[in-house]
């Protein structure tokens, strides 16, 4: 069967108390069976009987003790049974389970033995999966934009596991998936767009931080579906230029920003120009041939556009 096709069944389990102490009363029933016949001076036979008897109650106690598991809030267990899908616990409490059915979760390490100088310790393994909401932290890669300059760029993700059976299921190790989902669409996502371009009319990675986090969260969940995860957040949270251009990219940049700059000056200077030359003309302060047009065009614009201030110099006579 394609696990793809699987779907989550959520188990109504009895409670766990009842086969608890049904469990404790087996393990200890066990007892007298194998004391009373040899106390009461019983027979071979009948001793025989009451060891297989206590055996039996030892078994049995200790199989239905197997079958308890404790779910805390935000976690869940998935189960199989004999190598098929037995159902998923979600529900916080104390339950019992059929004690042949196992747990499930592929992203769990094996345990391990350490050895120490006050004995030996093995290392505990859980395999409940949790549903809380988590972080991945996507430390910062190297990519080339669109325009092919080496950029580092670094993102976190907020998701949550909220189908556990799918996250078990469907992928090998579904906190390995999204790790690596996540940096093939940090690299394809930065890829798709220059660093900055000066204009306001076009994406950017630097001008449209949060349109292009929108987009990485939009492809990612779209990944992290058949993984039963729900992306919450995409966030970018280093954007710099690789250091071995970050230097010239910085003078390209503060040459720009001149450009930008002079360009406004140039454009404020020559409305300023041609506002003042209407109003002498229209109030008929002075009249001015051409070559006086273009000698007050000049001085004008050399005081507008310097970058220290001009020195006047006053002429008592005319200019011809």
């Amino acid at each position: 069967m394609n696990t793809k096709d699987i779907d989550e069944k959520i188990l109504q389990a009895p409670s766990g108390y009842l086969f608890l102490f049904l469990g404790i009363l087996m393990v200890l029933g066990c007892l007298p069976a194998y004391i009373a016949p040899g106390v009461l001076g019983a027979s071979t036979a009948v001793i025989v009987f009451f060891v297989i008897l206590g055996t039996i109650l030892l078994l049995a106690g200790i199989l239905l003790l197997c079958g308890l598991h404790i779910i805390n809030p935000n976690e869940a267990l998935v189960l199989s049974l004999f190598g098929n899908y037995y159902g998923t616990l979600k529900e916080e409490g104390y339950y019992w389970t059929n004690p042949f059915a196992s747990g499930l979760n592929p992203s769990i390490k094996i345990p391990t033995v350490t050895a120490s100088g006050s004995g030996v310790s093995v290392s505990s393994i859980s395999k409940k999966i949790s549903t809380k909401i988590m972080t991945l932290n996507n430390e910062k890669q190297k990519v080339n934009d669109q325009q092919g300059n080496p950029i580092e760029i670094g993102t976190i993700v907020i998701w949550q596991v909220t189908n556990p059976t799918k996250a078990v299921l469907n992928v090998e190790n579904y906190k390995n998936y999204l790790s690596i989902q996540c940096d093939a669409i940090t690299r394809n996502t930065a890829r798709r767009y220059p660093y900055d371009t000066g204009l306001n009319d076009e994406k950017s990675l630097r001008g449209s931080t949060q349109e292009v986090a929108d987009i990485m969260q939009k492809e990612l969940q779209e990944k992290a579906e058949s993984a039963g995860i729900t992306i919450k957040e995409v966030r970018i949270t280093r954007l710099a230029y690789a250091p071995e251009i970050a230097s010239a990219m910085l003078q390209r940049q503060q040459a720009e920003a001149v450009i930008d700059a002079r360009q406004k000056i140039v454009e404020g200077a020559v409305s300023m120009v041609d506002m003042a030359l209407q109003k002498l003309s229209e109030n008929d302060i002075v009249e001015l041939d051409e070559e006086r047009k273009a000698a007050m065009v000049s001085n004008l614009l050399v005081v507008l556009c310097g970058n220290k201030d001009p020195q006047p110099i006053v002429n008592s006579g005319s200019i011809y």
